[in-house]
């Protein structure tokens, strides 16, 4: 290996110590260094490669409560917006056509939780009272009963209180506390046009506007009616389990007319493999309205029940063997100079150390964004292309997830690769920075998951601790798992939610970057070369 430490030859003397002479002449040694140039390809071809392989080795399977048995994953629907959503519900339904009004009163609504272990088949013989707080209970106009397809809601909750919600993103607040006997809710839901407009009152005479939205392409006739809906993996103190919610309505009318007919009942997703707490019910008398229901409309969040996985989670090996690599070249980049004695020879060029550093900084990390995002680039295609064909479920990635798993991937290895140079000048020996290296940019993120588990306590607040301080956190750049305060669930590690935002964990890899290149730089200026 040979390491040109020459200086391309300036007018004077003042620009030949400039920073920008620098850069100059450290981008020349690190080109004509072949060895190096060798690895950075290598790393890409390695970082495709194991993102290929496990992505392949995952395939899925999924069982029904029946304990029936299926290769590939549950149906997931695809909203308005290209997200993937859960849309699941008992519904009783009538056409609209034209503009109107369906108003109703729900006098209470009430819910039942799975005492059944996670394996076993839910039935409502084996569950308890209780009301998930999610569970949703009220008037539902939509274009189409297919799953996914637009809508607007007005609804009474579990524990949100009134509701009105659109397109399973949207979500506005209305009136406070449960719907009871004793104080029961009035909802109400206009269509004129493409603008649906939502109402909420306590006495069914004056009335507060909660929001409108406008669904456009709405069809003359649009189906419009009562719902509920109760979540199929509810939070408690057991873990998550399906739930049921049963509302009682009254007063339906629609356009000020009371409807007793016409009515038609249907359940909305039952043909896939969630494990839904019983089969959904309508019960219709002169006087009232009975509805039960599991599911949710909202959007798709638990990753394990869809039996799907993510191309950003199958990259994170290829990532590490790419980053060990780098961590060898951006060591390199500096110890080679000490230990053939040329660092004296680059300081004679150019006195101005810390200009000399900074320059190495700039070259490293320009060269590790592009093989980090060229890696990317390449490995997450064939690792949905992977994962599809072992009938996973990948969460659909549009241009902005994309841009953050190619961009992020760049940057971790970037900044990376200035704080190992950073320890490299400190050091000063090959073996021994590449060790601490190692030791603490790659050992952190290695004991993930499979070894401290993914609890929020115990182990699992220890991992969380590391992908929170230390320079782990900046694999959170490839957490692309959609996340919503519409559904109850554990964003945590131990279901593929790292603890922080993608650019906030980014950031503290920055600081350790950073206090290692200020450490070199000091100690650079302090000592003989």
């Amino acid at each position: 290996m040979t390491i040109i430490s020459e200086v391309p030859p300036r007018p004077n003397g003042r620009e030949q110590g400039s920073f920008r002479s620098a850069l100059a002449a450290e981008w020349v040694k690190f080109r004509t260094v072949r060895g190096w140039l060798v690895a950075l390809f290598v790393s890409v071809v390695l970082c495709a490669i194991f993102t290929f392989l496990v992505a392949n080795g995952n395939h899925t399977g999924t069982c029904t409560g029946n304990g029936v048995c299926t290769s590939g994953h549950a149906f997931v629907p695809t909203g308005p917006a290209g997200e993937a959503v859960a849309d699941s519900y008992q519904y009783l339904d009538q056409p609209l056509t034209g503009n109107g009004t369906l108003t109703a009163q729900v006098g209470s609504l009430t819910g039942l939780l799975s005492t059944r272990p996670p394996n076993a088949a839910p039935s409502t013989t084996a569950s308890r009272p209780g009301l998930a707080t999610w569970a949703k209970a009220g008037i539902l106009l939509t274009s189409s009963t297919n799953q996914g397809s637009p809508y607007a809601a007005v609804m009474a909750t579990g524990g949100h209180g009134i509701r009105f919600q659109y397109d399973y993103t949207h979500d506005q607040a209305g009136l406070p506390g449960p719907a009871s006997d004793t104080s029961p809710r009035w909802i109400r839901l206009t269509r004129s046009g493409t603008t649906i407009t939502a109402y909420d009152s306590t006495d069914g005479t004056t009335w507060h506007e909660i929001g409108s939205t406008h669904l456009d392409g709405l069809p003359a006739t649009v189906k419009v009616g009562l719902f509920v809906t109760s979540p199929l993996d509810y939070q408690d103190s057991l873990g998550g389990v399906p739930t049921q919610a049963t509302a009682h309505f009254a007063h339906v009318a629609v356009d000020d007319h009371a409807v007793t007919g016409g009515w038609q009942s249907r359940s909305i997703g039952t043909d896939d493999y969630y494990p839904k707490l019983g089969s959904g019910s309508s019960q219709l008398s002169s006087q009232s309205v009975v509805i039960s229901g599991s599911g949710d409309i909202a959007p798709a969040v638990n990753i394990s029940a869809l039996g799907g996985n993510s191309a950003a989670k199958a990259i994170l090996f290829g990532i590490v063997v790419a980053l060990i690599l780098l961590i060898v070249v951006a060591t390199m980049f500096i110890t080679a100079e000490y230990r053939r004695g040329l660092i004296r020879t680059t300081f004679t060029a150019i006195p101005q150390r810390g200009s000399v550093l900074a320059a190495k900084a700039v070259v490293i990390g320009a060269v590790a964004f592009a093989v980090g995002a060229i890696a990317a680039a390449i490995a997450v295609p064939l690792g949905i292309h992977a994962l599809n064909s072992g009938g996973n479920y990948v969460f659909p990635d549009n241009a902005v997830t994309l841009v953050q798993v190619i961009a992020g991937a760049g940057a971790l290895l970037a900044v990376t690769a200035i704080g190992v140079l950073g320890l490299g000048t400190i050091l000063r020996s090959s073996a021994g920075a590449v060790a601490a290296s190692i030791v603490a940019f790659i050992l952190p993120n290695l004991l993930g998951p499979g070894v401290l588990g993914g609890g929020s306590g115990g182990s699992g607040g220890t991992m969380t601790w590391l992908y929170r301080y230390t320079p782990a956190a900046a694999f959170s750049v490839f957490g692309t798992l959609p996340r919503s305060s519409l559904v109850s669930f554990p964003y945590n590690l131990g279901n593929g939610y790292y603890p922080l935002a993608p650019w906030a964990g980014l950031v503290v890899l920055c600081v350790y970057a950073a206090i290692a290149l200020a450490g070199a730089a000091f100690l650079l200026r302090r000592r003989d070369a």
